[in-house]
């Protein structure tokens, strides 16, 4: 177990490795493991994930949802979208299914990418009670066993909504919101507080949840149930009086020496972004922050995997760890193969950028600005976070007066016309 070894004193090799490949020290990512500043998500039944590191002082992370949907559930297409995300930068998966054969979808993409992958067993619970039954009728076993069935299987991570409690729910009852939940986990629990007139399991049977954690060394990702779908919500009472119980649960998971992040928002205008993550990181003393975008404007569908780098970008530079990607089919559909990739390359460009204010990763922008100046294209092409397209669009409008150049400029070039000049001096 990481976070037990890592009290000990104890590399494992998946720390060792991390600290390798993010060139920090093997005693930062020590440190930071045995704090719970730092998660490895790899469940001990799994063997062909490589080892990640999320949190304090390393790259900023990016994960990709994929999943069926009860209007389409093609299988070999949703492990299609995993391995392009992948192919694309994505560090991790999650599977969001809900339509179908939700377990063959499942094993089928942790047997066809070799990253961290995440589900929701809730989904599962709710989907599938007995005849005449619905959500609200899933029992405390039902939700257990979900989230047991899930880590035998190999799943490394997984999203919890401990936070949406009774008392939450009632408060939100009391004082409304313009969109009261947009989360489907948060509002299968909601539904199933108000229902049977009692408390949300994953929050009164905690101490379980994180037994069951233990035996597999499964990530607990604590969701935000109650974070707000529109700019009219953004840091309500609401969403800070969850945060503040996961910060709870933070404490009682570390206690117990199981590895947890906290997600966050959700919708945000772009002026309370750094003050929420600020507000994470010290509710829940560090614990790496997984941000759902943010979104920052609620009037860009289709370009919502735009709207969210923006968001991304600077919640990554305000101290978020890992950032969820959003595609452009955000709030209408669900993404194509094609909205995977861009979204993929749309977050990653985010995760760099905040990388790059951390000092982090310079010499990749170096190397790029060297090989422009030098007119090396193979090189520009390979140092391209999508070398398709780059290749693609200078093939597309080739410079014809000096092919040396690009065809915005053509013989007309800054950088050629000084360095010609400058050769004769």
């Amino acid at each position: 177990m990481q976070v037990e070894e890592a009290r000990r004193n104890n590399p494992t090799p998946e720390m060792k490795k991390i600290a390798r490949e993010e060139g920090v020290s093997v005693e930062h990512v020590l440190e930071k493991v045995a704090a719970g500043r730092i998660v490895i998500p790899r469940n001990a039944n799994r063997e062909n994930v490589g080892a990640l590191g999320i949190g304090e002082g390393l790259r900023t992370k990016i994960n990709a949802n994929v999943g069926t949907s009860p209007d389409y559930s093609k299988i070999d297409e949703e492990v299609e979208k995993a391995e392009v995300a992948v192919e694309y930068g994505a560090d991790t998966i999650m599977d969001l299914s809900i339509g179908g054969d939700v377990d063959r979808v499942r094993n089928k993409i942790l047997s066809a990418v070799d990253v961290p992958v995440g589900t929701v067993p809730i989904y599962q619970a709710g989907l599938e009670p007995s005849e005449g039954e619905s959500v609200v009728d899933m029992s405390s076993d039902d939700i257990f066993n979900a989230i047991r069935k899930h880590a035998e299987d190999g799943v490394d991570f997984v999203t919890v909504h401990c936070g949406v409690t009774r008392e939450t729910v009632e408060s939100l009852k009391k004082k409304g919101r313009l969109m009261d939940f947009v989360s489907r986990g948060g509002s299968f629990l909601a539904a199933w507080i108000l229902h049977n007139d009692g408390e949300n399991p994953l929050y009164s049977e905690f101490d379980y949840l994180l037994e069951l954690a233990e035996d597999f060394d499964l990530t607990l990702s604590l969701g935000d149930g109650l974070r707000p779908g529109c700019l009219a919500d953004a840091s309500d009472r609401a969403q800070f009086q969850e945060l503040f119980t996961l910060g709870e649960l933070v404490d009682r998971a570390r206690e117990s020496g199981v590895q947890v992040m906290v997600e966050g928002p959700g919708h945000l205008p772009l002026d309370q972004i750094e003050a929420n993550v600020k507000i994470e990181k010290t509710t829940c003393d560090g614990a790496p922050f997984y941000v759902l975008g943010p979104i920052v404007t609620d009037v860009a569908p289709g370009y919502d995997h735009l709207v969210g780098a923006i968001g991304g970008a600077l919640a990554a530079r305000s101290g978020a760890d890992f950032l969820c990607y959003v595609t452009p089919s955000e709030h209408l559909c669900l993404p194509s193969l094609e909205d995977v990739r861009r979204g993929v390359i749309a977050s990653k460009i985010a995760a760099h950028s905040a990388d790059l204010a951390k000092g982090i990763d310079v010499e990749w922008d170096e190397k790029m600005a060297e090989a422009r100046e030098n007119f090396d294209w193979q090189k520009q092409f390979e140092l391209a976070v999508d070398p398709e397209e780059a290749r693609r669009l200078r093939a597309e409008r080739p410079a014809e007066l000096d092919p040396e150049t690009c065809s915005m400029c053509s013989d007309y070039c800054a950088l050629k016309m000084v360095r010609d000049y400058l050769d004769e001096v």
